[in-house]
């Protein structure tokens, strides 16, 4: 199986390549630069290093979100024009669930967490079984206080992974839970896990495949509030 991965949900671009079942290339930048310029540069230079054509593609797995706006959007919309001119199915992963596949084998809670602004987090609750990572609370947009009010009725201790632990400490500290952590988990935003996950993901035909927001854009939070103040007023 030959398969191409890209994460672009967060500030770091991830690009990683599976030639006959082995991973053979992966290159991540943490930059704060657009990946939309970067992207498919690092795209084709892995595949020359690889010794691949795109034509030698049987599917292409994409971080499909949460996270930045802009960003999952470019690595999603790249991944369904290459999908489409190819005729190969996608698969979408969690950009969640391939943050928290480093946890392996970590026997218990696993809780990966982006920043969301405002005392609000992107965060999903998993946990390996079996050599199985699986979902155990649904992937969404909320509080840290919040949640981690929730995480307490668990009564379990839960390994936290985020590269914005510095920016919910102070929350986490004060929640009573029992944890532990990887205070900077940015260099496990690695492209291959996606790979790894893409056995356990439907694979579904590009047009299918959205991006996973898990909230509005705040342009759209903007338009609806007018639209209803129109109404209101109207």
């Amino acid at each position: 199986m030959n398969m191409l991965a890209i994460d672009t949900s967060t500030q770091i671009l991830g690009v990683a390549l599976m030639k006959n079942d082995i991973v053979v290339a992966e290159m991540t930048t943490n930059l704060k630069k657009d990946h939309s310029s970067r992207l498919m540069p690092v795209l084709n230079q892995l595949m020359q290093q690889a010794d691949m054509k795109p034509e030698d593609l049987h599917k292409i797995v994409v971080a499909h979100g949460p996270g930045s706006y802009t960003g999952t959007r470019i690595g999603v919309t790249t991944a369904k024009t290459l999908a489409w001119t190819l005729d190969i199915p996608i698969i979408p992963v969690s950009s969640l669930k391939a943050l928290g596949y480093n946890a392996a084998p970590y026997q218990g809670y696993v809780c990966p967490f982006f920043d969301a602004r405002r005392e609000a987090v992107f965060t999903g609750l998993y946990h390996f079984s079996a050599g199985v990572f699986s979902l155990v609370k649904e992937d969404r947009h909320i509080k840290m206080e919040e949640w981690t009010t929730e995480l307490n009725t668990l009564q379990k201790p839960i390994l936290f992974l985020s590269p914005d632990f510095a920016k919910h400490q102070a929350c986490l500290n004060e929640s009573g839970l029992a944890r532990v952590h990887a205070p900077d988990s940015s260099h496990l935003l690695r492209p291959s896990n996606l790979l790894m996950l893409a056995e356990t993901e439907p694979a579904v035909p590009a047009h299918e495949v959205t991006p996973n927001y898990l909230r509005v854009t705040e342009a759209e939070a903007n338009w609806k509030k007018r639209q209803k103040e129109e109404k209101n007023n109207g």
